[in-house]
């Protein structure tokens, strides 16, 4: 049941991103066509800004096709990761954008040219509207790292698309054409601050770092509270995808038979699942002090080690 409701998210998603590439593509040409006719500088990384989003979804939608397919004997943990690969490229695409409408909005500062004020306003309008829709509907359609950075895409263009329609009619009202350039620097800002967020979340998780929102102190009393744990160690938390968490670790307690320590180990994973959201585990039990200095493992006994040689 919990495959096949997975299978139906996928799918709804995929429709939703299929259709927001349409969308956008044709919002790119928009925003090409009258940047060119009106000179507006900021029209023209509107349209950067979109070709960026067009790439984000263009992954995002390839990550959930990787997404749905089951593990097999070489990738175990199935495609998990091919979103948060996504993820990397686009906002590295992001950070690369971000520069060079900087560089391009320095040199109209330098040497200002007319823009057309007018088309400015309806196209950013017109942006508005569409880019807040896409946001909306992928908002409500998943949570992971690769739909959030395809809806802080969205978000960005919202707010940037936001300011151009201002900026047009400051421009009308005041006759200013370095409002053009400095809007620019604006966009420019959004979405590097985007960029950079995304790219620090997808290298942690790339890198086996500790997941955001927890805390491995937490994360250790949690399983000290459960009553037969002696102690905790050689714990790690790390995430498998952008919505599956995983953990291994060591666990020391009395020298009991297997059914008492099964009921330990079912109360472990009930507090990490409730309170942490964990249900990836690997949990060792030991009896005997762990030998650190050689890689955390139970030592052998002097007779096992005379047996071994």
């Amino acid at each position: 049941m919990h495959t096949h409701a997975n299978h139906g998210v996928d799918e709804r998603t995929s429709k939703l991103l299929q259709v927001s590439l349409l969308v956008t593509l044709a919002y790119i040409a928009l925003l090409v066509v009258a940047g060119i006719r009106s000179h507006s500088l900021a029209l023209l990384s509107e349209a950067g800004h979109n070709l960026a989003d067009l790439l984000a979804l263009l992954l995002s939608l390839v990550a959930v096709y990787l997404h749905g397919r089951p593990p097999s004997a070489t990738k175990t943990y199935g495609w998990h990761r091919a979103g948060v690969l996504a993820a990397l490229v686009n906002a590295g695409s992001l950070v690369a954008v971000s520069f060079l409408i900087f560089y391009e909005a320095l040199r109209r500062i330098e040497n200002p040219q007319l823009v057309g004020a007018g088309t400015m306003i309806w196209v950013a309008a017109a942006g508005m509207l569409m880019n807040g829709a896409i946001a909306l509907l992928l908002y409500r359609s998943g949570r992971d790292v690769n739909i959030r950075s395809a809806i802080l895409h969205e978000i960005g263009d919202t707010v940037s698309t936001a300011a151009v329609l201002v900026g047009g009619w400051a421009i009308l009202a005041t006759g200013r054409y370095w409002i053009d350039p400095a809007l620019s620097f604006g966009i420019g800002a959004v979405i590097l601050w985007s960029g950079v967020g995304i790219v620090r979340e997808t290298l942690n998780i790339l890198l086996e770092g500790t997941p955001r929102g927890i805390k491995l102190q937490l994360v250790e009393t949690a399983i000290r509270t459960v009553e037969g744990v002696n102690d905790v160690h050689d714990l790690h938390v790390w995430s498998i995808g952008s919505e599956t968490r995983a953990l291994s670790c060591h666990i020391s307690i009395a020298d009991i038979p297997p059914s008492a320590s099964g009921r330990i180990l079912q109360a472990v994973k009930q507090q990490l699942h409730e309170q942490f959201q964990i249900d990836h585990t690997t949990i060792q039990f030991e009896h005997v002090l762990c030998d650190g200095a050689r890689g955390c493992v139970i030592p052998l006994s002097p007779a096992e080690h005379e047996h071994n040689h």
